[in-house]
Order: structure tokens, then sequence, then C-alpha cells
């Protein structure tokens, strides 16, 4: 998970993960501000974060609005539903739709000492019947034939410790994600980056989704775009989208009504 917000990340001892990661893998590190906790690739750049007295709850809006895929589904029967996280960041996704959402949850992550500092310092509980934390790349992961069809919410996350671009961005990869998702499935995508660009990689998930399957978020303050893909086009009635989003609220505590002044398909 990446936010533009930079924070001096924590060097003292004891507080790195102690992990056999390979060398070219960044070392991990966090930093508490008050009463968050941010998440480092030895770098300021934030990858993820926690309210270190709400721990399964999401603090960065960005991360908010990577649950936008519940506007599309009937609240009933979500626990029955599979969600899964391309990057883990300090674990907020996976542990929301894990502890709150009650769901089947499946995070990729590459770099080992990242899943050790979510274990040890961000309260991501150990693997259950419905909790997998997997060490693999992103890009071999979403080939898994096994998985094709079978995931309901794919979040995409992906950035190294420069965050200059996300780490997977072709029109392939998406096609990819595509593949694992059920019919009324969807994928959200963090862009972010000092090197990427929204509208190649718009254009991209277009390709690969259709452009009437993608809707987009306004970027937030500090530079995140959020974008939704559906693996089927719909196009809920503003009634419809103003009393999933209330339900959300309800349910989960997300701003939801907020997001659709800023929420909306990218073809007319």
């Amino acid at each position: 998970m990446l936010d533009k917000t930079s924070h001096e990340p924590s060097t003292k001892p004891g507080r790195r993960a102690r992990s056999a990661a390979k060398p070219a893998l960044p070392e991990v590190q966090f930093a508490d501000d008050g009463d968050v906790r941010t998440l480092h690739l030895g770098t300021e750049w934030v990858q993820g974060s926690m309210l270190i007295d709400a721990p399964y709850e999401i603090e960065l809006e960005y991360v908010q609005r990577m649950m936008a895929w519940l506007l599309f589904v009937p609240p009933t029967g979500i626990t029955q539903r599979h969600a899964m996280q391309l990057g883990l960041g300090a674990g907020t996704l996976t542990k929301f739709c894990h502890k709150k959402l009650r769901m089947r949850t499946t995070a990729i992550e590459l770099n080992p000492q990242v899943i050790a500092a979510c274990r040890g310092w961000f309260k991501l509980p150990p693997d259950d019947v419905r909790l997998q934390v997997r060490l693999a790349d992103a890009a071999l992961a979403v080939l898994d034939g096994t998985l094709h069809g079978t995931v309901d919410a794919l979040q995409v996350d992906l950035y190294d410790h420069e965050a200059a671009s996300p780490v997977l961005d072709s029109a392939d990869f998406y096609a990819d994600c595509r593949r694992l998702l059920t019919e009324d499935g969807a994928m959200t995508v963090n862009l972010f980056g000092r090197s990427s660009s929204y509208e190649q990689s718009l254009a991209k998930i277009s390709a690969a989704f259709g452009e009437r399957a993608v809707w987009s978020f306004r970027p937030t303050r500090e530079g995140n775009t959020v974008v939704l893909a559906q693996r089927e086009p719909t196009r809920p009635t503003r009634a419809e989208l103003l009393a999933a989003a209330e339900n959300i609220q309800t349910r989960w505590g997300l701003p939801a009504a907020k997001w659709l002044r800023v929420f909306h398909p990218v073809a007319a």
C-alpha cells in the first residue's frame, strides 16, 4: 500500500523485522506518530498504516476507497465471498476483509519481511481456514488456474520502495487479473507514483476489462487515484448506489456516502 504522506521511519534497534529476505528486497521498518503506525520499505514513503488503538479499521482515505466493490454486491452473503490482495502493505485490507467482513481472504506478498512485520507490528492474524498469506510474486500468482473465477474482490496495490510507479501495470497483467474474478467480481487498483501515468494505466485497465466496466475516483489530496473494474459491467441507478452506500456505512463504518460524490463510470 502506498500513500504520498511521508514520515521518518524508525531506526531503533529491535524494531526491524527479522526475516531471511533476499538481498535485493528492501528492509522493512515502522514508525509511530501519535496513534498511527506506518510501514516503510527503507524510505520515507508510507507503504501502509494502522490505528494503534483500532488495528482492524482502515485509516487512510484511499484504502477505504479500495473497498468500493461493496457498492456492487448484495450485503447478504458477504461472508461467503473471497477477497484477494496483491501486495500486503501493512495488512489493512487483508485484516478488514478477514476480521470485519468475515470473508475468505488471500494475500500475495513478495517480501518475507513485510509478512513478518505485519504479523509482529500490525496485528495481522495467523493463517487459518479463512486466511492465507502467501509469499509469492503477484505476476505469477495471477496465472494460477485454480484461482480463476474464484475471487470476488481483487485489490491491487503494488509499489516498490521508491514509490515511482506500479510494479505491475500492463494490459496483459490486468487481463490476468480479470480471469481471477467471479462473474460479479471486481478489481480495485491504487494508482499513485511519481513516474506513473493515470491516463496510461486507465487505458490498459480499459483494454483488459472494457471501458464500460471501469469506474474511477477523483484523486485524494495525497495523489492516490483508485480505479474499479468489474468482471461484467453493470450500471446501478443513483438510488441503488445511495442505498448500498448507506448500508456499507451503517454495517462497516466506511464513508461510502462520500464516495458517490467523487466516484463515476469512465464511459458515459
